[in-house]
């Protein structure tokens, strides 16, 4: 069950790396890499799937029919990224039990105010805890698999400063949060801080271009931080390698013909060989 299968690994040693899958495809190379795990957030998947950028224009039917798509391509674990729960307190549980049915291991839900943005950017606006609170018991206690994973993420130290984002945590937890995210700390120092405050799987998101110091995985771990997760290195390099390949066929040089995948890489990377076996062994016979 993957599900069980996400608490195992948090009870590993050594920190638990997640790259951010965007698309099926990011998916299966994850797993072909050899990770235990991986991610997948609103900000790659919306920008990927639909063009836009992550500040609430899609919802959880969009959503979650590309999450669908990714968890289908691969067996690893998922942990997914379920915004605000898209309404409220009914409306997070449906959120809950879509992604239980679609075998998703863990999600978060955050406290921002809808429409959400991008832990990173500006202008986020969180809502009051008690809202949030009521969230995270209507999560908690009507998930279908009691081995589901719920955090529940605040937004609130850039509106509101460390001190309340530390108080949300620990109101969350009570209130039946398997842990806590807080999200965009700007300081290695701040991370101590809620390192050592918090005895539960932490989670950390190095982020390019983010607010949030960029550091190794097992210097995070030492700060106290479990979960490591890359939600969209795979993305940004994807985009910038489409980018140059675009101006590559534009100038007319094609100077990076063969310094992608090859057609064979390609192939061996959807399954080819497998699909070509399958026909094989069941086609009709001339």
């Amino acid at each position: 069950m993957p599900a069980r299968m996400f608490r195992e690994l948090l009870a590993k040693d050594g920190p638990l790396i997640l790259p951010g899958a965007h698309d099926a495809l990011s998916a299966r190379l994850i797993q072909q890499a050899g990770f235990d795990g991986y991610f997948i957030g609103g900000f790659p998947l919306v920008g990927a799937r639909y063009g836009v950028p992550d500040i609430g224009l899609k919802g959880l039917g969009e959503i979650s029919s590309g999450i669908r798509d990714i968890v289908q391509a691969s067996s690893l674990p998922v942990f997914v990224d379920a915004d605000d729960g898209y309404g409220d307190v009914k409306n997070v549980v449906h959120t809950v039990h879509a992604y239980e049915r679609l075998g998703v291991a863990a999600l978060q839900i955050e406290d921002q105010r809808w429409p959400k943005r991008c832990g990173h950017m500006a202008g986020k606006v969180v809502v009051p805890a008690e809202e949030m609170e009521a969230k995270v018991k209507a999560a908690t206690s009507e998930r279908m698999r009691p081995e589901t994973f719920i955090w529940a993420r605040t937004d609130a130290r850039g509106p509101l400063g460390l001190d309340e984002a530390m108080r949300r945590a620990e109101r969350y937890l009570r209130a039946g949060a398997d842990s806590v995210f807080i999200e965009a700390l700007r300081s290695v120092e701040e991370m101590e801080t809620v390192g050592r405050a918090f005895d539960v799987p932490l989670q950390a998101n190095p982020l390019a271009g983010g607010v949030s110091p960029i550091l190794r995985p097992e210097e995070y771990h030492a700060l106290g931080f479990k979960v490591i997760v890359y939600g969209i290195n795979l993305l940004m390099q994807v985009t910038k390698q489409m980018m140059l390949a675009l101006e590559d066929i534009r100038s007319g040089r094609f100077e990076l013909t063969g310094t992608g995948a090859s057609f064979a890489e390609y192939l061996s990377a959807v399954g080819f060989d497998d699909w070509a076996e399958i026909e094989n062994r069941n086609a009709p016979k001339p």
